[in-house]
């Protein structure tokens, strides 16, 4: 009986991992050369085999025929799964687009330059640069009537004009409102929230009754002598020209 239950037991674990290795490879396909064919052809090899291809990108070529595919990943006789993607690159057979020349130009009529003459708009990069006004295109990538271009893209980088001033955020606590927002104002920096810290009532004299909290609604409005107590941003830290200082003052 006890050599019986170990037989039973080894068949048993021999089928589990049968089964764990039909479910694991038992649906996996090699991949079909697609490379050479075109577009319907190289789908239906991919179907054939449970595949789907995806043209993602598309290419100039004086050797391959426009609409042929041109790469392929993963490779042919890689094995996976029924439902992968086999993602190609698509010929556009030999270059016969010009590339036109749409630097000095704004970024949109650049954009509507491009798309009109059937190219994509590949990276944009910005850059600040004095003197040269906002969202003008610098330079372009291919540059203007460029032959043996690879990709029908045309990358652009774009002046964002010229870099706003800094400065460092001197320490104003224990100034006057009055003569911190003069100083702030001549940097070109504004005034933002500035609230009115209740003051605190001190300990009574002995014999004297406890002051009453002062209610909100009686607080005083900033005036150009009040203490500044606290400021945001932080002393120290940078500020843009024509950004926001707030203030707590007494």
């Amino acid at each position: 009986m006890l050599l019986l239950a170990l037989v039973l037991m080894t068949v048993a674990l021999i089928s589990a991992l049968t089964a764990m290795r039909l479910a694991i490879h038992g649906r996996e396909v090699a991949i079909p050369k697609v490379v050479g064919m075109g577009p319907a052809e190289a789908e239906r090899a991919g179907a054939a085999s449970g595949l789907q291809v995806v043209i993602e990108r598309q290419f100039y070529s004086a050797d391959i025929p426009e609409g042929k595919i041109m790469t392929q990943i993963p490779p042919p006789g890689a094995k996976v799964r029924r439902g992968w993607s086999i993602r190609v690159a698509q010929s556009l057979g030999p270059q016969r687009v010009t590339i036109p020349n749409v630097t000095g130009g704004s970024e949109r009529v650049a954009e509507l330059n491009i798309r009109r003459r059937g190219l994509s708009l590949g990276s944009i990069a910005h850059v600040n640069l004095p003197d040269v006004p906002l969202e003008q295109v610098i330079s372009q990538s291919p540059p203007a009537n460029a032959s043996g271009v690879s990709a029908p893209k045309i990358s652009l980088l774009i002046s964002d004009g010229s870099e706003p001033l800094t400065y460092v955020m001197p320490n104003l606590t224990g100034q006057p409102l009055g003569s911190a927002m003069l100083a702030l104002q001549d940097a070109g920096i504004k005034i933002g929230k500035v609230s009115v810290i209740p003051p605190v009532p001190g300990p009574p004299l002995p014999g004297e009754p406890q002051a009453a909290p002062v209610a909100s609604s009686v607080v005083s409005e900033p005036s150009a002598a009040s203490m500044i107590v606290t400021q945001t941003p932080a002393p120290g830290q940078k500020i843009a020209a024509g950004s926001a200082v707030n203030f707590e003052v007494r």
